[in-house]
């Protein structure tokens, strides 16, 4: 503390605090938000586990004896997680941020927009590994027993996850950012719920037409869940085609989204 006549030691520094430390923040308030929202929580962690757990143990239709369900249901549903966060969460909570003014003031504060996108990322990436521990453990518990390598099947799966939330992040983004916040919710929910029985995720693809199926396949669900399949289920490598179809949504989506995203 200084006396009179000394000078102080105390010299203010005014200015916004770095970009790295505003993104953490930012990003660690929307998790809180997400884990603190019963709607959101139901959707990202309550319908996938549900989907497992009923799928997995009440033979609804043929997927051969436990051990081939289990193989076949596990990454359909960490599929559905993906699409669950990235997309329907994603895009009916920035939504109403956007209706609500929220988004616009936040997109005027001293942290960039760019850095905000990259939060709401950040937040989706931390809820996503919560649902893979989550659907996992329940897999494994259920019966579930993984194929190919741990290191070489955990790096292809979480390549196609990081390709998978991308794609369908962009979806998200370009929903919000152009439709109403009455429209978002709706049209979000109907496709997840489409997705759901249409992606390869509870329903097989080959059990659809042969005339519908390759359009179902470049699908980023099909693309993903399949993918997936085939590394966790049938112990192959990194599937090129599936990580290309997943490419392509994200950066088609990515950009279409870039160019019409309104923040108010």
């Amino acid at each position: 503390m200084s006396t009179a006549g000394e000078p102080s030691s105390f010299v203010p520094r005014p200015g916004a605090a770095p970009v790295q430390s505003m993104l953490l923040a930012q990003a660690a308030l929307e998790v809180r938000m997400v884990l603190r929202n019963g709607e959101q929580l139901l959707l990202t962690l309550v319908v996938p586990a549900l989907v497992l757990v009923v799928f997995g143990t009440v033979e609804l239709m043929d997927l051969g004896g436990r051990s081939e369900r289990m193989g076949y249901l596990v990454p359909g549903v960490l599929a559905l997680a993906v699409i669950s966060t990235a997309f329907t969460g994603l895009a009916i909570g920035t939504g109403f941020e956007r209706r609500y003014g929220a988004l616009k003031r936040l997109g005027s504060t001293p942290l960039p927009r760019g850095a905000l996108l990259a939060a709401k990322g950040l937040a989706v990436l931390s809820v996503e590994a919560l649902q893979v521990v989550l659907v996992c453990g329940l897999g494994i518990t259920l019966g579930w027993e993984p194929q190919g390598s741990a290191l070489g099947s955990s790096l292809a799966a979480l390549v196609l996850i990081l390709a998978g939330t991308a794609a369908f992040a962009s979806l998200g983004l370009l929903m919000a950012g152009t439709l109403r916040a009455e429209a978002t919710l709706a049209a979000a929910n109907l496709v997840y719920l489409l997705l759901l029985i249409s992606g390869g995720i509870a329903v097989p693809l080959d059990r659809f037409p042969d005339a519908l199926r390759p359009a179902l396949e470049l699908l980023p669900a099909g693309a993903l869940a399949e993918g997936l399949r085939a590394v966790l289920r049938d112990g192959a490598g990194l599937p090129l085609s599936a990580l290309l179809v997943l490419a392509a949504w994200a950066t088609g989506a990515g950009l279409l989204a870039a160019r019409t995203f309104r923040w108010e």
